[in-house]
């Protein structure tokens, strides 16, 4: 497959696993519904660590701008082909959020908040102020990108010492240890924002609530969206300085 194809089909993927749960647990009459924070997060979590098992042998399973730019600001990925993985992404994360759309079809029209059917798509803070909504997702983008270098430099210990415990590390626990990753920061510093730390998942998202026809919903927020973007782009190139600073 086209790494290209691999980062739109994976970031389909986390975003369908992903808004997939949170219209579970927020649209009315699903069988899912009120489950509460905690089960929202780990669907996130799984959503990640499944997206990276399908396509992280094909484009190194990026699924997220902040990651993709990041990775290029410290020399770990070409420049050149930034351009054409965030499209992807943003392909990606809108086509994920159409099929949330599809597969919830009946329970638009049951929902009457369209506050709810927002979310079911993008974030938005829980108390409206730009400064420390922009720091939450600011840290927990920086935190996502330094860990998940953190988890690249234990595979390849992995991988150069077979005999090693951790070698399991390297090989299929890979993917699942990202997805726990998000989990974490989902549980502990998710929520002021609702943890975009992706600017595919917010934004993509966001422009399919704007252009599908669902019954109800009210405004796209675009006066907020700027935030999910700038922040994590900015804290994920933090999060990468940090990690080549203190070579780790």
């Amino acid at each position: 497959m086209n790494p290209y194809a691999a980062e739109c089909l994976g970031t389909a993927l986390l975003i369908l696993f992903g808004n997939g749960v949170v219209a579970n647990v927020l649209l009315n009459k699903s069988k899912g519904q009120h489950g509460g924070w905690i089960v929202i997060t780990f669907g996130w979590g799984l959503g990640v660590a499944l997206a990276v098992y399908a396509v992280g042998r094909v484009s190194g399973a990026h699924i997220n701008p902040a990651v993709t730019v990041a990775l290029a600001s410290i020399g770990a990925f070409d420049w050149a082909q930034v351009p054409g993985y965030l499209f992807s992404q943003m392909c990606g994360a809108m086509i994920g959020s159409i099929l949330v759309y599809l597969t919830y079809l009946a329970h638009w029209k049951e929902t009457d908040a369209p506050e709810l059917k927002l979310a079911c798509h993008c974030t938005a803070p829980a108390i409206r102020k730009t400064v420390p909504a922009f720091i939450s997702e600011f840290i927990g983008t920086a935190t996502l990108v330094f860990l998940v270098l953190a988890l690249g430099k234990v595979a390849d210990g992995a991988i150069s010492d077979q005999s090693s415990w951790t070698a399991a590390v390297g090989t299929w626990f890979g993917p699942m240890l990202v997805g726990i990753l998000v989990l974490a920061i989902g549980l502990s510093l998710g929520g002021p924002t609702g943890y975009a730390i992706n600017p595919a998942r917010d934004l993509g998202p966001r422009i399919a609530h704007a252009i599908l026809p669902i019954a109800g919903k009210g405004s796209s927020d675009w006066a907020y969206a700027w935030i999910p973007v700038v922040a994590p782009l900015l804290g994920g190139v933090a999060g990468a300085k940090l990690f080549v600073l203190l070579a780790l």
